[in-house]
């Protein structure tokens, strides 16, 4: 079929697939490290509690048929082989069937450890990575041009990132009408980066021009995807820089990256003339058509869903996510609370006690250190410590199991940290935890004190509790 295939994209093609497994292999990089403490046999919610109660056809996973530690930590690093190997170009040395089924792998891995992932992997750039990652696998390799169709679903998903984080702001934050919401955004986002202070300063007027600019790129630009080119190609370019001014402003995971990823395959990037590739085989054909027909049929409840006033952000509607639904901050706090951690050695802890903070490697705490950037690395328990303090409800399944690893100086725990401040064979008798409130300093209070932050106590999280006392609610 001559409208099948899009001759001219294949180097579209070729640096989605490379930056899609460098997006793979980062995410199973992130499972590797992380899973014990979080997931693992002992850890905070563990897989087996979790597999014995949700049955397999609601959360498909390999977990499903057996759970140990080392088996998880095979298919982590199985997944991070398998996307090295295809960010080298494994899959354009073979065979088209044998290339898609090397594509297939990192989906299927993946999706077992995002659906028993729980709350750590309740993020909607899971969704999006197994989304993209499932249309990756019908992309085809240099045996065949881009097929017409999967070109056009990577647009569809880029369209929903896009145009459903767009229609959640007009419809949540007042100040997203205003054009106020980045007064506050940088200071009280998930996880600030090293450049989000300075971001957080730039005239209020600038910030309302930034906001302005966000709309048009998020609920005009998308329609322009589905033009003709040069145009398509301009769309997605203010795409990728607006993604990147994100990058640059805090630390979103992988987020901004998938979507610069998606990006990607709407540009028409030139390249030397090549020799008409085979005739594409008839079963590719169907397979491709067969696909596109399924998308296209669940696409509907996304659609459904934005354009309901009641939108709802992130979610996936069916267990495969095959097809979900996307956005971002429809709601922007204006007072950012942290959740500071302390041990004492006391056997009976005072408020004169000697408590000894802990040090998370990406979430606020020390007033005198600067943000680092972590993303497109993910910082799991960070993220949900920031959920925690805007709520308990948030780390009611976790947090008495945070403090119970802390307790015993769990190694795994403790690797999640930047520091602890107690020695491998002297664990804490005691472990609190306490609210503050956090500012980002003026210009001047910066240069006169050299702290980024200034914090203010609120309250008491968790009382002074010792090991046999942890509850499973702060």
């Amino acid at each position: 079929m001559d409208w099948f295939t899009a001759p001219g994209y294949e180097l579209s093609r070729l640096v989605f697939q490379r930056a899609l497994a460098g997006v793979y292999l980062v995410a199973f990089l992130t499972a590797a490290l992380q899973f014990r403490a979080l997931l693992g046999e002992r850890g905070m919610l563990p897989i087996p509690r979790f597999v014995e109660r949700v049955p397999l056809r609601t959360a498909p996973s390999l977990f499903h048929l057996r759970y140990s530690d080392r088996l998880f930590a095979a298919v982590a690093w199985t997944g991070c082989a398998v996307s090295a190997a295809l960010l080298a170009g494994l899959d354009g040395l073979l065979p088209l069937g044998a290339g898609m089924a090397l594509w297939l792998v990192p989906w299927a891995l993946y999706l077992s450890i995002v659906n028993v992932g729980q709350t750590w992997y309740a993020f909607g750039w899971e969704s999006l990575l197994l989304e993209t990652g499932f249309l990756a696998v019908f992309l085809g390799n240099d045996e065949v041009a881009p097929p017409v169709l999967v070109l056009f679903l990577l647009r569809w998903i880029l369209f929903r990132v896009e145009f459903g984080a767009g229609l959640i702001k007009l419809r949540g934050d007042p100040c997203w009408r205003k054009l106020t919401c980045l007064y506050h955004h940088h200071e009280t986002q998930p996880m600030p980066g090293p450049l989000s202070w300075y971001f957080h300063h730039l005239p209020r007027p600038l910030h309302r021009v930034e906001v302005a600019a966000n709309h048009v790129t998020q609920l005009v630009v998308p329609f322009l995807l589905f033009t003709p080119q040069p145009v398509a190609t301009a769309a997605a370019a203010l795409m990728i820089l607006t993604q990147l001014w994100l990058v640059l402003s805090g630390n979103f995971a992988w987020l901004n990256w998938i979507t610069v990823v998606l990006a990607v395959p709407a540009l028409e990037l030139p390249s030397d003339h090549r020799p008409s590739a085979p005739a594409t085989p008839l079963w590719f054909e169907v397979v491709v058509l067969a696909v596109a027909a399924l998308l296209l049929f669940l696409s509907h409840r996304p659609v459904v869903n934005m354009l309901s006033r009641r939108q709802v952000m992130n979610r996936s509607f069916d267990p495969l996510h095959l097809v979900n639904t996307y956005g971002a901050f429809g709601t922007v706090s204006r007072i950012r609370y942290e959740v500071v951690v302390e041990g004492t050695l006391d056997d009976v802890p005072r408020e004169q006690s000697d408590w000894r903070e802990y040090e998370f490697k990406g979430k606020p705490g020390d007033p005198l250190r600067r943000p680092r950037q972590f993303a497109p690395y993910h910082l799991r328990l960070d993220w949900l410590m920031w959920f925690a303090a805007l709520s308990p409800d948030y780390a009611g399944p976790w947090f008495g199991a945070l403090v119970e690893r802390l307790l015993e100086n769990d190694r795994d725990t403790l690797r999640l940290l930047r520091r602890s401040p107690f020695p491998p064979d002297e664990p804490p008798r005691h472990i609190r935890a306490r609210l503050f409130r956090y500012r980002y300093t003026t210009w001047r209070e910066l240069r006169e004190t050299g702290a980024y932050w200034q914090r203010t106590y609120v309250r008491e999280y968790l009382p002074p509790t010792r090991l046999g006392q942890v509850s499973q609610r702060p």
